[in-house]
């Protein structure tokens, strides 16, 4: 294990920290919360002075391995968000450390589920809150790649920790410039968002936080409403958003290079689109027809951006689809689990990896009937390597075990089936809101900090595509070779 090139890593991570930190400064010194603005000032001062001397000593050796970058890419995700719950804590939001933590685990990893009551603090802080959407929507490490050369194989190693999904970083071998791109697309949405909700009506701090939790797909609200406080027009934006946000960022890629051939060939995506707009239908004429609306544009409006949240992993609400017809919520906690594409910010098993099992199940049932035949599974016209399916299956098994471990855990908190299934759900899949008690109406306060801390890992092991927090924990990578 090469212990120097980790703690130059997490060294970096903390100067980031501290630079990522300056914008809630500004917010604080802009609204007058000069409290907050100290508050700010000394931990970004506290980030860059650790930082830059653990940063200082460039280890020599910087050739290291995968272990080194799932590793790296764990202790990075944890150190980030226990740094990040502390304005929770210093300001006051908060009395639990605990609770500080699981609210920034749920910001950095798009997840978006609550302990909070109330979300309506200082501006500062909740400007911090809805920013680490921003920040871990496309990856801390990923931004982190972006800007800082590392060389000596670790990009690789840590693009391909941090990637959410398996088709991350395919269009250009060099893993910056891969970093690069993929940023440039993110900032591009970002600004246009924040124009387009600035016109609808909101004004640039309600047009800015909200877009850092659409475009991260994470769902942080600024007002104890949510999303149901905005115009309509607002919320068209925000839908339109949440399902571009959805959608692999390799079609955008293609689109800008003007391959458009490219783009429409993607099975996953086309398959995203017809989920998203068949249920959001099915789902629009359900609520019409039980009267939890009043017309036929209303309840496809409210559907589709139930869809596109729920889909998408975001977690905006602007009905509590608690109340729905049961169909209707049965239809939703599968659509959790499926959550978007890969290569996206938004979250669940991948819809990409769905389709590989469907069509591996599919050439095993041909198989038993003709053990003769030779088939190969197919994504975009083109053959899987037989090694990609192995490790969705694999995928497939450690998601199930993580699942049922996590719903035994949280059950000594003596809650109904239905909150616990889909608090583990919500939570491993980055979603936020569940059914029950934590409903789009409810939180997670009333969990035990075991519990908390369960379903922090959960989030964690969901955003990071389960492998390495399992690294992580596993005392084979510990030892010695």
């Amino acid at each position: 294990m090469n212990y120097k090139m980790i703690r130059f890593l997490l060294s970096r991570v903390l100067q980031i920290t501290g630079i990522l930190m300056m914008l809630p400064l500004i917010v604080a010194i802009i609204y007058k919360e000069y409290g907050c603005a100290r508050m700010f000032f000394l931990l970004i001062m506290a980030c860059l002075a650790v930082g830059s001397i653990g940063a200082h000593f460039k280890p020599k050796n910087v050739a290291i391995y995968a272990r080194e970058g799932f590793v790296s890419t764990a202790l990075t995700w944890i150190l980030i968000s226990m740094i990040g719950g502390l304005p929770f804590v210093l300001s006051g939001v908060t009395d639990s450390y605990v609770d500080a933590v699981f609210e920034t685990i749920s910001g950095f990893t798009t997840t978006g589920s609550t302990i909070l009551t109330s979300v309506e603090m200082y501006y500062s802080v909740q400007f911090w809150r809805t920013f680490t959407h921003w920040v871990g929507g496309m990856g801390v490490l990923v931004f982190i790649l972006a800007i800082m050369p590392m060389g000596g194989g670790y990009s690789m190693h840590l693009m391909r920790a941090e990637s959410p999904g398996p088709s991350v970083g395919k269009i250009v071998p060099r893993v910056r410039d891969t970093a690069k791109i993929l940023y440039l697309i993110y900032i591009g949405i970002t600004v246009t968002q924040i124009i387009l909700l600035m016109i609808t009506g909101l004004n640039p701090y309600q047009a800015m936080t909200t877009t850092f939790a659409t475009v991260g797909t994470g769902g942080f609200g600024i007002t104890n409403s949510g999303a149901n406080d905005f115009s309509t027009a607002s919320q068209i934006v925000i839908t339109i958003f949440m399902i571009m946000c959805g959608i692999n960022f390799n079609v955008y890629y293609y689109l800008i290079t003007l391959r458009p051939k490219e783009a429409i060939k993607s099975d996953e995506v086309k398959l995203y689109l017809a989920l998203m707009f068949g249920s959001a239908s099915l789902i629009a004429f359900m609520i019409y027809r039980n009267g939890v609306t009043t017309t036929p544009f209303e309840s496809f409006h409210h559907s589709l951006f139930t869809v596109a949240s729920v889909m998408t992993t975001t977690g905006f609400a602007t009905l509590d689809f608690n109340q729905w017809p049961q169909l209707c919520k049965t239809l939703l906690a599968c659509l959790m689990l499926l959550g978007a594409c890969a290569g996206s910010t938004g979250g669940g098993f991948k819809l990409s990896r769905f389709v590989i099992l469907i069509r591996a199940l599919k050439n095993e049932l041909i198989y038993i009937v003709h053990p003769k035949s030779v088939k190969k599974v197919y994504m975009d016209g083109h053959p899987i390597d037989s090694t990609v399916v192995k490790s969705v299956s694999a995928y497939l098994s450690m998601y199930v075990v993580i699942f049922i471990i996590s719903i035994l855990l949280i059950s000594f908190d003596e809650f109904d089936y239905e909150t616990n299934f889909t608090a583990v759900a919500a939570t491993l899949n980055n979603i936020g809101p569940g059914l029950g008690m934590v409903g789009p109406t409810g939180n997670f306060s009333a969990y035990s900090d075991l519990s908390k801390i369960v379903l922090m890992f959960d989030m964690l092991a969901g955003r990071l595509e389960l492998l390495p927090m399992l690294i992580l924990l596993s005392p084979r990578t510990w030892a010695k070779r």
